[in-house]
């Protein structure tokens, strides 16, 4: 027998009575009992966001929830600042050049936060920029950028949005969404939300409703406007994922139960007792300066193949990781804390990750690692 363990940023593992609650019998999507159910999901998500705008909920996965954000708010020719620093903050810019966007790529090294400061000067160079596309964490890499520091920047203008991709963020480190100013807000059910994939949430401020109003960008299924006037019937445009609303309502109302700065505090005490064992084994964070709560990436030692490494924990010892994409690949090992994760999880992370490594050849103490976690997992205790 080997028992699996699903320990990478996405999909994360499903609470054993949210996926019950899914796994009731199918009802149809037109009735006054799942509108209830659908009405009491978005409002819930309210929560979540910080917001009092309304929240969409879309059958799609968060790029679905990306590009409408594309979409919806601008026009073929605009331009827009992507903020590139790994995969995701690519597929910004790339989103935005597939309908028609004029991109401003502010590259920034991977392990790097971007410096306020930096895109701040892209604003001043090219005043017609209308809006910031940034990650809240950077799953590539692990980075968490600063959204409170660059909402100031879009705050006060009328003419520019803060576009905030919140997908391994939202449900792990604050994002006030309404008290920053963030102007658009993208999470997807996979990640902090503890659900298969298969949804897309989106909240947008009031600024960008009127930037909606302007939009000439074609869409047709991701239509904001749409979905918002559908939400005050409490139905969406389209077919909803019914399962996966109907387990969306339940896990808000446990991270409503646990309270918000309770599940930040969990997300950063996994955080920080990962990080403390991977350092303790001597290991290389990727992101010292600006590290995310959402996962730990971490670089595997000099002499390991990182892709056989990953997959050895994976088919041997049942620990499912992330490795690395692009120029990381086969170099990193990423480790997830966010959702539906907790201290044994944890401590299942370290120990298996000590043991690969030694199997693999690199000589590691075992159980260090592992003892540097728990010194700060028993903080919950």
């Amino acid at each position: 027998m080997k028992k699996k363990y699903l320990l990478a940023p996405g999909p994360t593992p499903v609470p054993e009575h949210v996926a019950l609650e899914m796994a009731q019998p199918m009802m149809h999507h037109r009735t006054p009992q799942f509108s209830a159910i659908f009405a009491e999901a978005a409002s819930a998500a309210k929560y979540l966001f910080q917001t009092e705008q309304d929240v969409l909920i879309l059958a799609a996965t968060g790029t679905g929830g990306m590009e409408g954000c594309i979409t919806n708010l601008f026009s073929p020719g605009d331009k827009v600042l992507a903020v590139n620093g790994g995969k995701f903050g690519e597929r910004w810019g790339k989103i935005s050049q597939a309908y028609g966007m004029q991109v401003v790529w502010i590259n920034v090294e991977w392990g790097q936060a971007v410096d306020p400061a930096v895109v701040k000067a892209a604003l001043e160079k090219e005043p017609d920029i209308k809006g910031i596309l940034v990650q809240a964490s950077e799953t590539s890499t692990g980075v968490a950028h600063p959204i409170e520091e660059l909402s100031k920047l879009t705050r006060d203008r009328d003419d520019l949005l803060l576009i905030v991709d919140g997908i391994t963020g939202l449900g792990v480190f604050d994002l006030p969404m309404d008290k920053w100013g963030i102007d658009a807000m993208v999470t997807g059910s996979q990640k902090a939300l503890e659900l298969p994939p298969g949804l897309a949430l989106v909240a947008l401020s009031a600024k960008a409703w009127k930037f909606a109003d302007q939009s000439k960008c074609p869409h047709f299924y991701f239509d904001f406007k749409k979905e918002k006037k559908n939400l005050a019937d409490k139905t969406s445009a389209y077919t909803p994922a019914v399962s996966l609303v109907i387990g969306l309502r339940r896990v808000l109302k446990d991270i409503q139960e646990e309270g918000l700065e309770n599940v930040f505090k969990r997300h950063d005490r996994l955080a920080r007792a990962t990080r403390a064992a991977v350092q303790a084994l001597g290991l290389k964070l990727i992101a010292p300066s600006a590290p995310a709560d959402s996962l730990t990436g971490v670089f595997v030692p000099e002499g390991v193949d990182g892709a056989k490494l990953v997959k050895s924990l994976r088919d041997d010892f049942g620990v499912t990781m992330a490795g690395g994409q692009d120029q990381w690949k086969g170099k990193i090992v990423r480790i997830a804390h966010l959702g539906y994760i907790d201290t044994f999880d944890t401590i299942t992370a370290i120990a298996s990750l000590e043991m690969a490594l030694k199997k693999h050849g690199h000589n590691v103490e075992l159980g260090k690692g592992v003892a540097a976690a728990q010194e700060i997992l028993l903080e919950a205790y």
